[in-house]
């Protein structure tokens, strides 16, 4: 989390331990209700998912884009490229935002 300080600087303050842990139960949490969902989100909901999963349990992309015909797994590059930066942490709290909207929108 970055703090604005009036000097025009950030500070960055890390998370305390019991909250790091708070945060990676509820992530797995959100993980484990996502497999639970009755409707299977649309392509682009779940490479917004996959992308988030990804910067959170590897990090940056690591490996190439797939071919011009693997259509599934250049959507799930895509999706894991556009999270590309982000800190664990922010991505935590983002999948477990969409998670819940998801659910939200799946579940009434």
């Amino acid at each position: 989390m970055h703090i604005p300080i009036s000097t025009g600087f950030t500070a960055e303050f890390e998370m305390s331990p019991p909250l790091k842990n708070m945060l990676n139960v509820e992530f797995h949490r959100a993980a484990e209700e996502l497999k639970g969902l009755p409707v299977l989100p649309t392509y682009a909901e779940l490479a917004v998912v996959y992308g988030l999963y990804k910067q959170v349990t590897i990090g940056d992309v690591n490996i190439e884009r797939p071919g011009i015909f693997d259509f599934q797994g250049k959507s799930k590059w895509d999706g894991w490229k556009a999270q590309e930066g982000k800190p664990k942490e922010d991505a935590m709290k983002e999948y477990i935002a969409y998670v819940e909207n998801l659910k939200t929108k799946y579940l009434m």
